[in-house]
């Protein structure tokens, strides 16, 4: 069956439940051909990737500074699960997120896997060239929708922002080194509240048009709803093709799970999670953590979407972070699964 967490290995009847819903052992195939069939017919794509970002996005809001060996078992473990891409670290200043400042130990540490993606965040000429020299071959930049968020987040104005990460593209490009952006408050703003869907469109298609192969629509503060994920990609993709967009959400409202849904359904197939729901913003006060990884990889596989990801692996690697760092698990998935033990 796998490698099935060990509170469900005692539960018979939760195994069964396993089985059925989460089509593992020998029903995997079949269900999953019929699911398939059916969100063919529902328009929604075949294949979805999961880029995780629980090493950075996740772990750079923890309280308390998470050793670099445990990191680096982290991050290894999740390339043990199926995941393709799995953002490593930032290579910004410590003394702005000083949860990163071991970002070249945390590259040079890890077990790179064949087949699997490790970009790193770069904000700036200066942690472009650091992270080449710990050895990053795909690095991501970080804008905004919002000018205070903006200025709070990476100390300068969207435009003062756009030509930093000229620079920092144009200096990837000439090394074949491929580049992802980041547009965060795509849904609302901790400090001016409502974004408009054209502001978003105006920085995404700037980030597109330097040379970003796909561009990351943050819910930075978990606000959005269907109805305004909706009409923000429906901007968005006037200029961008859906192909080249992702969307990442946090899960403040629990709006999470059913945004993604709504960006599927419009032709979205990438989607940014962190295992257990780790993360949060530093500079939005109150938003909690990304959507867990474990809950969106249940959601595909019931709609019978193929990630390549084994979900008890993941909830495994989930398990060891939340234990490393003292915390419980966001993961809905997560504490159904263990919760067993209990029966």
């Amino acid at each position: 069956m796998g490698n099935v967490p060990s509170a469900v290995k005692h539960c018979l009847s939760y195994q069964q439940l396993l089985r059925e819903h989460l089509w593992i052992g020998d029903s995997v195939a079949g269900a999953l051909d019929s699911a398939q069939e059916s969100s063919q017919l529902s328009g929604l794509p075949e294949y979805v990737k999961i880029v995780e970002v629980g090493p950075r996005d996740g772990l750079q809001n923890e309280k308390v500074i998470v050793p670099t060996d445990i990191k680096i078992e982290f991050i290894n473990r999740l390339s043990q699960t199926g995941l393709s891409v799995i953002e490593v670290t930032s290579f910004v200043s410590s003394k702005w997120v000083p949860q990163m400042a071991d970002h070249t130990e945390v590259m040079k540490g890890i077990n790179q896997y064949p087949g699997v993606r490790y970009p790193v965040l770069t904000p700036n000429l200066q942690g472009f060239h650091r992270a080449v020299a710990a050895g990053a071959t795909e690095i991501s930049v970080f804008g905004a929708a919002s000018e205070s968020f903006s200025k709070k987040n990476i100390n300068c104005s969207i435009e003062e922002s756009m030509g930093k990460f000229e620079e920092v593209v144009k200096s990837a490009r000439h090394m074949n080194i491929p580049i992802r952006g980041y547009v965060s408050c795509a849904l609302g703003c901790p400090y001016e509240g409502s974004i408009t869907p054209q502001k978003v469109t105006e920085v995404s298609k700037r980030l597109y048009g330097m040379g970003c192969y796909e561009v990351s629509l943050g819910d930075t503060i978990g606000v959005g709803t269907p109805g305004s994920m909706k009409r923000m990609l429906e901007s968005v993709m006037k200029e961008i093709p859906p192909g080249a967009l992702a969307v990442h959400c946090h899960d403040t409202y629990g709006q999470a799970l059913a945004n993604i849904l709504t960006a599927l359904q419009m032709g979205i197939n990438v989607v940014d999670s962190a295992v257990s729901g780790l993360g949060g913003c530093p500079y939005a006060k109150g938003a909690s953590g990304n959507v867990a990884t474990e809950d969106l990889i249940y959601m595909l596989n019931g709609l019978g979407l193929n990630t390549g990801v084994d979900l008890y692996k993941v909830m495994e690697a989930g398990d060891f972070i939340c234990k490393a760092v003292h915390k419980n698990t966001n993961s809905k998935v997560a504490q159904a699964s263990f919760s067993a033990q209990q029966w």
